[in-house]
């Protein structure tokens, strides 16, 4: 079933988004371009200081409440992201991490439709996400707006992956599964703030129903255990890092 989903979400990226994605790119100049993810970026922040206090991270709270503040007031509405040159960077928390963090596993991987890779956990975590983003109640104003500042999000998204496209390609034997694991490494990191452990070792899905073509009925199900070490990254980056799907 993953297999499947995912093979239909490449079509409808090959047929639609992509192209939209190339097109809004060619036509929109690049300062233009970086204010518009600034903007989004700035909404973004409101769903951040929410997470990190159901994470109980106060002081992370206290900082990107003040980013926010800076980038809303003097940044334009979050235009220009002054934020990241007054020493509040960028972070990423959703309420994903938030159960992570509190200790509720991932359960299995799963692809959702026009979505992505994602799991159990994070899954049905991302309508609390959507909840708590100022975009979804940009639709109580009339539908339009609401619509369209989804829309402009969604391929302003597309727009930003085009660059890794290329790379995913040339190293990627089975992109399904280069996606997969890296989305799985990519969420633990996050949960750990960008400090998991120096060595851990997690089951990603073997062959399972999802991947019944690659596999002849008489084989026995088997998980991989991946072992994955990491470096202790640069501790001010540590203290820095949030700033992502399968």
């Amino acid at each position: 079933m993953n297999r499947s989903i995912f093979s239909f979400n490449e079509s409808l990226d090959d047929n639609v988004m992509k192209p939209v994605a190339e097109g809004y790119r060619f036509v929109t100049p690049d300062p233009v371009e970086i204010m518009i993810s600034n903007f989004y970026s700035n909404l973004d922040d409101v769903k951040v200081i929410f997470n990190d206090l159901l994470q109980l991270k106060f002081r992370n709270a206290g900082a990107d409440s003040t980013r926010f503040l800076i980038n809303t007031i003097l940044g334009m509405g979050g235009l220009v992201d002054f934020g990241t040159d007054y020493g509040f960077p960028k972070r990423l928390e959703d309420f994903g991490q938030t159960l992570g963090h509190w200790g509720v596993p991932t359960g299995p991987y799963i692809v959702l439709p026009f979505i992505g890779g994602s799991n159990m956990r994070d899954g049905p975590a991302t309508l609390v996400d959507l909840l708590t983003s100022p975009m979804f109640y940009s639709g109580f104003i009339t539908f339009g707006v609401g619509a369209a500042m989804g829309a402009v999000a969604a391929v302003d998204t597309r727009a930003g992956l085009l660059d890794t496209e290329e790379i995913i390609g040339e190293a990627a034997l089975d992109k399904y599964e280069f996606l997969r694991d890296a989305y799985l490494q990519r969420r633990r990191s996050l949960v750990y703030d960008g400090n998991p452990p120096r060595s851990m070792d997690y089951e990603l899905e073997g062959p399972d129903e999802t991947d019944q073509d690659l596999v002849s009925s008489t084989s026995t199900e088997k998980k991989r255990s991946i072992t994955i070490e990491y470096i202790d990254p640069d501790p001010e980056d540590s203290e820095n890092l949030g700033t992502s799907t399968d």
